[in-house]
């Protein structure tokens, strides 16, 4: 069976698109689908910027499907910080799909949780692209991939990364402080932190029940509980409670 979200039949007019080229500003013909395409007037390759990688979290077809992502990427001018600091994400994981996926379902959860919530949305996004970027060097120096290392190692490499951007330097602090404990609340926590927690809770939860369903009833306990904001509790009733269709 074909993924439905790679099967033109369900596609809409907006699964094809044109982008500026950063190096020339020919035009690129993108299909929602393509990982990438290359410029024909200058021959850059350009990822596509509205794919988010969010099956990719748990399908195990993602690299047949998405191929490999572009090693010389670079950004527009025109984007955003957060915008950058996503294909960083991306670039840094390489042909790590899972990883990528599950960042880029944090971001899009963070981000709903936010628009009620109202913490800072550059701090709560690029906290969400980077929550795990601390995993590689983890499991490189310790073979292990607990949060103590991803809380250890997390921070250099998101001020490496932040630092290349030329983001603010308070804005690196507080980026780097919430990835250095974001498995673990403190007593007082800023409402960034309860953002980007309540987010990366509702992926962790989502996608253990892809791998060893939970009872709905202890399911609900959990969530009853474990959510620092109003909002990431109603959204995570709305995705994990919620029984899903055909």
């Amino acid at each position: 069976m074909q993924c439905p979200g790679q099967d033109s039949r369900y596609w809409e007019s907006a699964a094809i698109f044109e982008v500026k080229c950063p190096t020339c500003q020919n035009l690129i013909e993108f299909f929602k689908d393509d990982s990438s395409r290359t410029c024909r007037a200058c021959g850059n390759r350009m990822l596509n910027p509205k794919i988010d990688f969010g099956c990719a979290a748990y399908c195990p077809h993602a690299e047949q499907c998405l191929g490999s992502l572009p090693d010389g990427l670079k950004a527009s001018s025109g984007q955003s910080l957060k915008e950058r600091v996503a294909i960083e994400m991306k670039r840094y994981f390489g042909k790590d799909f899972k990883r990528i996926g599950h960042a880029s379902k944090v971001a899009h959860y963070a981000e709903e949780i936010n628009r009620t919530e109202q913490g800072d949305p550059a701090v709560v996004l690029i906290c969400a692209y980077l929550h795990d970027i601390g995993i590689k060097e983890a499991e490189r120096k310790f073979n292990s991939s607990s949060a103590r290392y991803q809380h250890q190692e997390g921070p250099p490499v998101a001020r490496d990364i932040l630092t290349g951007l030329h983001a603010d330097r308070l804005l690196i602090d507080e980026v780097c402080d919430i990835i250095g404990h974001h498995h673990h609340p403190r007593q007082e926590e800023t409402m960034n932190f309860k953002v980007l927690y309540d987010a990366d809770l509702i992926v962790n939860l989502d996608e253990e029940q892809r791998q060893a369903p939970s009872p709905r009833a202890q399911l609900e306990k959990i969530i009853g509980k474990s959510f620092l904001t109003g909002t990431g509790q109603r959204i995570a009733r709305q995705v994990l409670l919620t029984e899903k269709k055909g």
